[in-house]
């Protein structure tokens, strides 16, 4: 038998002095080979802090005494891939694109090049498959705002659409006629906005309508609806809606209209970059 409180009498070891229900939890002592390895590995751990960086600090992290960079050596490769890659890039960026042939070095080096760009800058909005979003346009379709040539994509891609960063950026407006136009006659012009891609309508909400579009909006969309690609304005006779194409969504965008804005990306990727993604853009399905 043992005074000491905390002693069991069956296996003759101390315990803890914890107990649950009952159960007491033996103190027995922990092997030495788990010792020695917990010893070995904050002596690592020390010697690893020491040589590598490890400690974050305001500015950064400690270096360590071997000056190792991940990142260091991250652009290293990448600076080799590049050199060995500079001739078609540069043969690309001087390119003129339609005149490129599909089989032509330069060309493949593009789509898949292309391809990396827009994932890294264009998936946020476009979608990683560039099928869009509501505001966003679907890029695989044959519908373009602003028309889907290659001249036309590189265009927009490099001085994009409505920012006020690049002046040569394409521009246009939408007026909202909330306080041009009565209730009754923005409905009736919403109405006709849809006959023309034939979804469901009132007839006769929409021949009302269609005066109020010859006069208000074929001067953009043209007499049919059918668009201006010059002026970005969308085509209305088909099924492809960028804000949705529901009666209510009709009708907020010609009470509000609507402001989409894309940022240039001349200054922020090199020429190569630019014709890459362009080249990218135009192969998904829907290049003119």
């Amino acid at each position: 038998m043992s005074d000491n409180p905390h002693h069991d009498d069956v296996t003759g070891v101390d315990t803890t002095g914890h107990e649950w229900d009952g159960i007491k939890e033996l103190n027995n002592p922990l092997p030495r080979w788990w010792l020695w390895c917990f010893y070995i590995t904050i002596v690592w751990g020390i010697g690893y802090s020491i040589a590598y960086p490890a400690w974050p600090m305001v500015q950064g992290a400690t270096a360590g005494l071997l000056g190792y960079s991940t990142r260091a050596e991250v652009a290293a490769d990448i600076a080799e891939v590049d050199a060995q890659n500079a001739a078609v890039s540069e043969r690309l960026a001087t390119a003129d694109l339609s005149t490129l042939e599909q089989t032509d070095p330069a060309h493949l080096f593009g789509v898949a090049g292309g391809a990396a760009v827009f994932r890294a800058n264009c998936s946020q909005c476009h979608g990683a498959g560039a099928a869009g979003a509501i505001g966003y346009p679907n890029l695989l379709d044959d519908a373009w705002l602003w028309g889907g040539s290659l001249e036309a994509i590189e265009y927009t891609v490099r001085h994009g659409i409505r920012n006020e960063a690049d002046y040569d950026a394409r521009w246009s407006e939408m007026p909202a006629f909330d306080e041009v136009l009565t209730e009754e006659e923005i409905t009736s012009t919403a109405e006709y906005v849809l006959s023309l891609s034939g979804t469901d309508h009132d007839a006769t909400l929409a021949t009302a309508g269609g005066e109020i579009f010859a006069a208000e909006c074929s001067s953009c969309h043209g007499d049919g609806g059918m668009g201006d690609p010059e002026l970005g304005a969308p085509n209305l006779s088909d099924a492809i809606w960028l804000y949705g194409g529901s009666r209510e969504t009709v009708m907020q965008t010609i009470k509000y209209a609507r402001f989409g804005v894309m940022p240039p990306w001349g200054e922020r990727l090199s020429d190569a970059e630019v014709k890459a993604v362009t080249l990218y853009v135009h192969q998904l399905g829907g290049g003119e």
